[in-house]
């Protein structure tokens, strides 16, 4: 009977504490860190100035007195994949992440534009870096990341361009603007075309296509690479037709001499749909360098 309870029990699956985790999984993304009454993690809900108007905006602070490092998190277009998942992996592994919408998209007032996309990106660091604003979210000032998503992944190739100041940026599954921009109007104004159009104020993908095309060369983020030969980049690509966008800047960035760029190329969709825990695996990994 004890060789055949022993056999039974053997059998049965591990608690999560006990099951063999591999290395490269942060902690941070199955574990939540101890409670902390003083200073516990929360969620603010803030309105950031920009343009004119305020943008819809929230700040998951994390647990501890801080200031803690800061995620600016920059959603594609038109946003349906928000990753607030990766978000509050970010958080549990100490990070605050301000995640918001641009104008124009998901209830922010305005007109959406891309241009207004780059601003409100600046926008939102400007917040940040505001003493009082610091202060009251726990937020290091010194210490920013800007981490983005297909559209949001081009926002921040060009706004580290001209941010010297940030600690990094990291693109995921990156599109290109410029590159888009260069092609013709139906065929630009077709691959802006999709699923989430109702989320977006003031604008048709005809709009959105004459705006890329008349800025085709100031969109262009391989063009920026001079200014990026400096900056801790992390390049992440897919299998979704876009890779090549984001290879041509990192190309660019290493044949300008840049050593800082990080590439690396994982067999999933866009949206990272069935690589989820390896997409946050590989941004928190590449946060605990720049820390």
């Amino acid at each position: 009977m004890k060789i055949l309870l022993a056999a039974t029990l053997a059998a049965l699956p591990l608690p999560i504490a006990a099951q063999t985790i591999s290395p490269d999984i942060p902690a941070a993304i199955y574990t939540d860190p101890p409670a902390n009454k003083t200073h516990p993690a929360a969620m603010e809900v803030v309105h950031i100035p920009s343009g004119g108007i305020e943008i819809n905006s929230v700040v998951y602070v994390a647990e501890g007195p801080g200031p803690h490092p800061t995620v600016v998190l920059c959603h594609g277009l038109p946003g349906l994949e928000k990753n607030l998942d990766l978000a509050q992996a970010m958080r549990r592994a100490g990070w605050t992440v301000i995640t918001f919408n641009y104008r124009g998209s998901w209830g922010s007032p305005g007109d959406y534009r891309f241009a207004h996309n780059l601003e409100d990106t600046n926008a939102v660091l400007a917040f940040a870096r505001n003493p009082a604003n610091a202060a009251k979210l726990r937020i290091d000032p010194m210490r920013l990341v800007v981490i983005g998503h297909s559209m949001g992944g081009w926002v921040t190739a060009l706004t580290a361009a001209h941010d010297k100041n940030l600690l990094g940026g990291a693109m995921i599954s990156a599109g290109n603007m410029g590159m888009i921009g260069a092609l013709p109007r139906d065929q630009a104004a077709g691959l802006l075309r999709g699923n989430g159009m109702e989320a977006l104020a003031g604008t048709t993908p005809e709009i959105m296509a004459d705006e890329i095309i008349a800025n085709k060369d100031r969109f262009d983020f391989a063009k920026a690479a001079p200014q990026l030969l400096q900056t801790n980049l992390f390049v992440l690509t897919s299998d979704d037709g876009f890779a090549g966008m984001s290879d041509a800047l990192s190309a660019a960035i290493k044949a300008g001499g840049g050593t800082k760029v990080r590439t690396l190329h994982v067999a999933t969709d866009h949206s990272w749909s069935d690589a989820r825990i390896r997409l946050q695996s590989e941004i928190l990994n590449w946060l605990a360098t720049l820390k």
